[in-house]
């Protein structure tokens, strides 16, 4: 029987713990989830999560709580992140609950078996592909999207699996709201909260799940290491330098807008968002111009007091990027740099490929500009690097659109605008150098799925299977030669093996 809430209104029992909220969550430690890892273990090898009617009850518990819970998630953002309310709610709750409603709209059929071609030799055989749960999966979450980065895996996750889930210990308060949160409304033996440093994950890796997901570049390869010493499956969602090119033939004004929010919203903390701008010569003075007025639009003369406008996440991640700015191009718009509220938003321009700032991902408010002559330098110019998870390309030229989404390689692709191709639960995100695997959407729940290949044969049509057993004697060779042979003229490949 599934566990539930002991009352029909989590919310009301929930403000009883209210005053408990700003009080440090104790850490989880190993021989914790030692025992956290036991029971979900049992729970799923009990078969308790198989039936679909017990995967959608727990994605409606998603949505619940993230209905139920708003409030309590806005605030917790924005003792974290100073994050707005208008973020919180569309960028981190209305995308687990796309995510956990699509999910919903379409179990059923991604629980089906798929049928597959036969062969001549399966003609009368069954040959299916079953999607089969993994068992109990690790989900580690990240700090510049903490409620997004923990839940849209965990959707996945739950339309197969018992999960582990780890938020970051970077964003306190949001990580102790989703450990108070989830036992009153998903399964208690199937899904639990684990508080834990970064410095004890390759430890709880080790522990041996049947999948770990990660997101964090810094931290990404110890975490793969740890999980390689149990052969432990991972898909790694990591960060990078992701290029933005703005082309002489653009529409500047919407340009600037599409840009400026991608780089500075949440306090430019994305891994999805544009880390510099490759832009045309012709349009360098006009773009730098246009940002300067875009900014004063978007936040105001003074960008630290409007209410839209966030703050780095701690003064470590602070500091390195103030080290970073310092060092490198110069300042055309911000640079005011403010410890006490860690607000650094900047402009710069004269950025060099080999400037400080174009060597490191920046998890800031931080906005380089380098120029090229033309779409082949861009192009040149991106592919010397490592392959980013995201290329943003800003151009009326259909042409120049398509040559750089062909002729570069990158997790995901974006013309005009940045960012949303990462929010499209149809579209799978991901990297190709900057980690490995994918999710959103059929993607998440494959991710946390094992693809099994099933042919369910009868005992008939055993005139051609005779052929293949001891003693081999020539002329059964020869006959499996020739109707191979025959096969491959008339269907293109061969239909008897």
């Amino acid at each position: 029987i599934m566990s539930g809430p002991p009352s029909p209104s989590p919310t009301r029992w929930f403000k009883a713990l209210r005053t408990r909220l700003g009080e440090p969550c104790l850490k989880t430690y190993p021989l914790e989830c030692v025992d956290l890892l036991r029971r979900a273990r049992i729970a799923f090898q009990a078969g308790r999560t198989l039936k679909e009617s017990f995967r959608l009850a727990q994605l409606e518990a998603v949505v619940r709580m993230l209905e139920e819970h708003e409030c309590d998630f806005v605030d917790a953002l924005g003792r974290d992140l100073h994050k707005p309310r208008f973020e919180t709610v569309v960028f981190e709750l209305i995308m687990v609950k796309n995510e956990a409603l699509h999910a919903i709209s379409n179990l059923k059929k991604w629980m089906e078996p798929q049928s597959v071609e036969k062969n001549l030799s399966t003609s009368l055989d069954e040959c299916l592909v079953i999607n089969e749960p993994l068992g109990v999966v690790f989900i580690m979450g990240t700090w510049c999207s903490p409620v997004q980065m923990c839940l849209v895996p965990l959707v996945g996750a739950i339309a197969a699996n018992c999960a582990l889930i780890g938020p970051s210990e970077y964003t306190v308060h949001t990580a102790e709201l989703l450990h108070r949160l989830i036992p009153f409304y998903m399964d208690n033996e199937c899904f639990h909260v684990i508080l834990a440093g970064i410095s004890d994950l390759p430890e709880i890796v080790e522990l041996k799940f049947d999948h770990v997901f990660f997101t964090n570049r810094e931290d990404g390869s110890r975490i793969a290491v740890a999980a390689a010493r149990t052969l432990t499956p991972v898909t790694l969602i990591l960060g990078g330098k992701n290029p933005c090119y703005v082309d002489q033939h653009c529409d500047i004004t919407t340009t600037v807008q599409r840009i400026a929010w991608a780089r500075f919203h949440n306090a430019g903390q994305s891994i999805m968002a544009p880390s510099y701008i490759l832009c045309h010569t012709d349009v360098k003075a006009r773009l730098a111009q246009a940002l300067k007025c875009c900014l004063m639009q978007f936040y105001g003369p003074d960008p630290r007091e409007s209410r839209s406008f966030g703050r780095m996440v701690n003064l470590e991640i602070f500091n390195r990027t103030r080290e970073l700015l310092w060092r490198s191009g110069k300042v055309v718009v911000g640079g005011q740099v403010t410890e006490g509220e860690k607000y650094i938003p900047t402009v710069l321009v004269e950025v060099a490929e080999s400037d400080p700032i174009m060597q490191q991902e920046v998890f800031g408010p931080v906005l380089p500009i380098l120029t090229v002559n033309d779409v082949d330098e861009a192009i040149a110019f991106i592919n010397k690097q490592e392959k980013p998870l995201c290329v943003y390309a800003y151009s009326t030229n259909n042409k120049i659109i398509s040559r750089l989404m062909s002729e570069t390689s990158s997790g995901s692709f974006c013309s005009n605008d940045c960012i949303f191709q990462s929010l499209m639960v149809a579209l799978p995100f991901g990297g190709v150098a900057c980690g490995m695997g994918s999710f959103h959407g059929r993607y998440s729940f494959d991710t946390f799925s094992h693809r099994k290949a099933c042919l369910l044969r009868g005992t008939r049509f055993e005139c051609v299977t005779y052929l293949r057993y001891p003693p081999y004697e020539d002329r059964n060779l020869s006959l499996m030669t020739w109707a191979c042979t025959l096969s491959q003229k008339s269907q293109g490949w061969c239909q008897i093996m």
